[in-house]
């Protein structure tokens, strides 16, 4: 034995005589006195798979919150994104420092943000369009970057984006989920594997 193991072994020796000797300090009949002692066991070894799984108490916490709320789930390095009740996987991104919400869409060629989010995180439009094919047909956009694009603990540098201004929605894209080692949807969550 280490010594370690030996301090540990001598700690639970110690716990043991102590709690042996105030059930026996008590002079209960022996039945009384087994079942307070298979209690005590009982408190222990709970108290000790608690403190044993916490890592999955805390994982579960998450996904219970995920649910409750709606919020990603950051799991070591992939990020877990709920299913929302309108069918669609939607997610916080942090545009230049600016909070917005996005809905995820693999459809979507580039992530396109509304033109009061371009405005917020300081991102100007320039001069650059594009001719977009939208559910509601074509539709002209500007071309730009962000300078920080991040969602989750996930982070791109010079991020290009479009800006409409047709609509305030925010969305996406290809451009975002293809810079990933991977992503793919497992039950009602959207993996995301930087």
């Amino acid at each position: 034995m280490d010594g370690d193991r030996t301090a540990y072994a001598l700690y639970l020796v110690l716990f043991l005589v102590l709690v042996a000797s105030s059930l026996a300090s008590r002079q209960l009949p022996v039945g009384k006195t087994l079942k307070m002692a298979a209690a005590w066991v009982a408190i222990f070894a709970l108290g000790f798979a608690i403190f044993s799984f916490r890592s999955e108490f805390t994982s579960l916490g998450s996904r219970l919150k995920a649910e409750a709320v709606g919020t990603p789930i950051q799991s070591g390095e992939e990020l877990r994104i709920p299913k929302a009740d309108d069918g669609h996987f939607w997610v916080e991104a942090s545009v230049n420092g600016h909070e917005a919400a996005f809905m995820i869409d693999s459809g979507a060629s580039v992530t396109t943000i509304s033109k009061e989010v371009a405005a917020e995180a300081g991102i100007e439009t320039g001069y650059q369009i594009a001719e977009v094919e939208t559910a509601n047909g074509s539709v002209i956009m500007h071309r730009a970057r962000a300078e920080q694009f991040q969602v989750g603990e996930i982070g791109r540098a010079d991020f290009p984006v479009l800006v409409n201004a047709h609509d305030d929605s925010n969305v996406l894209g290809m451009n975002f989920l293809s810079s990933l080692d991977g992503w793919r949807v497992e039950g009602n969550y959207l993996v995301l594997k930087p």
